[in-house]
């Protein structure tokens, strides 16, 4: 039996070796390396698992992210496993593991995942997609470590955005058909986890697997850089809930949502510039973009 490990060398901090070192394969089984940064796509790999071997997905949500919408719509029988191994484990904080825990089986987790559609192309997430400042800060964290070639903390770099280089926005959010517009909108996420952010509970009620496949929209608006800041620290334990007239926060199926200027939207920390507007489907589409 063969274990394929899916691996993104640039996740994490250290070398691939180092983060791999806790992931403990029975012994007689062979294992084979898979660089999910190759231009080799998901096709070859597929073709190539047998009955009995697995998959393991190795490093943090975005090498999950370019799992789930590498694979498109091809079907997958064998398991497919995660070990957490990444710098990015949103996903890992709401499976409640810890890093370099036992993989864990997720072929039922990343089935039936949400869509979001952005100009005109349609992905899957697994934990969440934000436009406004949780995208600008992620797209400046991708920056700084392309610079550094190190592990670049979310806090810091999120409160520049907050007090110096983001600007908020005025957006129309349609949640399940009934629209709604605010201003000084710092961000409008979908959730189909809790977490964000690196270990940020911004959707705490949120249930990854509930039964009616629901999503939760927030839309954080009219706040003073003082407010945003107050709003920010109570994230972390998701106790900014409570201050309904900032949050605008509901559990749904459909989401639309336009901003009257281009913003940066991260999807599970990966990101796209220059994006007015994107649609969420809680429930899976036939057709995904790839």
């Amino acid at each position: 039996m063969k274990y394929y490990i899916l691996f993104n060398p640039l996740a994490g901090v250290g070398s691939r070796q180092n983060r791999l070192d806790f992931l403990k394969i029975e012994e007689g089984n062979e294992k084979v390396f898979y660089d999910v940064t190759s231009d080799g796509g998901y096709e070859k790999l597929l073709a190539d698992l047998e009955d009995g071997d697995k998959i393991v997905i190795c490093g943090g949500d975005g090498t999950i992210n370019r799992f789930i919408n590498g694979i498109g719509d091809m079907k997958i029988k064998n398991d497919i496993l995660y070990f957490a191994a990444g710098s990015g484990n949103d996903f890992m904080n709401d499976m409640n593991l810890k890093p370099s825990a036992e993989p864990i089986k997720i072929n039922e987790i990343i089935e039936n995942l949400p869509i979001v559609t952005i100009k005109g192309k349609t992905y899957r997430f697994l934990n969440g997609v934000g436009l406004g400042v949780d995208g600008f800060v992620c797209a400046e964290i991708s920056r700084l470590r392309k610079i550094k070639n190190k592990k670049v903390s979310y806090i810091p770099v999120a409160l520049k955005a907050l007090f110096k280089c983001y600007t908020p926005t005025k957006a129309t959010v349609t949640v399940d058909g009934e629209t709604a517009t605010y201003s000084r909108v710092w961000m409008a996420s979908a959730m189909k986890g809790r977490f964000f952010g690196g270990g940020m509970m911004i959707a705490p009620d949120q249930k990854r697997m509930d039964s009616e496949k629901l999503i939760t929209s927030i839309v954080a608006h009219n706040l003073s850089k003082f407010r945003i800041l107050s709003l920010f620290l109570l994230i972390f334990k998701g106790k900014h809930t409570k201050y309904t007239q900032y949050v605008a926060m509901k559990k749904c199926h459909e989401i639309k949502v336009e901003f009257d200027r281009p913003a940066i939207i991260q999807m599970d920390g990966e990101t796209i510039e220059d994006v007015i507007s994107y649609t969420v489907s809680a429930k899976a589409k036939e057709t995904i973009s790839t």
